[in-house]
């Protein structure tokens, strides 16, 4: 089983962008453990990082056609990126969103995300840990779709 991971606009300062919110892990500390969790869990992962929210677009699209499910933290795209949410709600694949913070505890305007009702499952303010738990779902979720 094949998880696209996608991380979106400015994931790529993880480790040095507000650690009381994001914690001190880089992006490639946040991946290498993503990929050893997947491992553990009998999957794949592969994940991918843009700034630009046609590419975020792009690589959901086309996980449509190669991943099992993906995982995805658009990062402030999530408050009013409907290209993603649209994006999103075409897939027949499960998606998961993840959130490092729990965005319902931090500013007003991040309570909001507009993938909250395409997205099938959230994880929100478990750190990097979310990404482990939106595996174990992903995996859970399949074996119950193979019985």
């Amino acid at each position: 089983m094949i998880v696209a991971v996608l991380h979106g606009v400015n994931l790529n300062l993880l480790g040095r962008r507000d650690p009381q919110h994001y914690g001190t892990l880089s992006l490639q500390g946040l991946e290498t453990q993503i990929y050893a969790w997947a491992r553990e869990l009998g999957m794949d992962a592969r994940c991918h990082q843009t700034n630009h929210e046609g590419e975020f677009v792009e690589h959901i699209q086309e996980a449509q056609e190669w991943a099992s499910a993906v995982i995805l933290n658009p990062g402030a795209w999530t408050h009013y990126a409907y290209s993603i949410r649209d994006a999103v709600d075409y897939l027949t694949i499960p998606a998961v969103e993840v959130h490092l913070s729990d965005i319902q505890q931090r500013e007003r305007f991040r309570r909001f995300s507009v993938l909250e009702e395409v997205a099938e499952h959230r994880v929100v303010g478990k750190g990097p840990d979310g990404y482990r738990l939106a595996l174990e779902w992903i995996r859970s979720t399949k074996e119950n779709d193979a019985r």
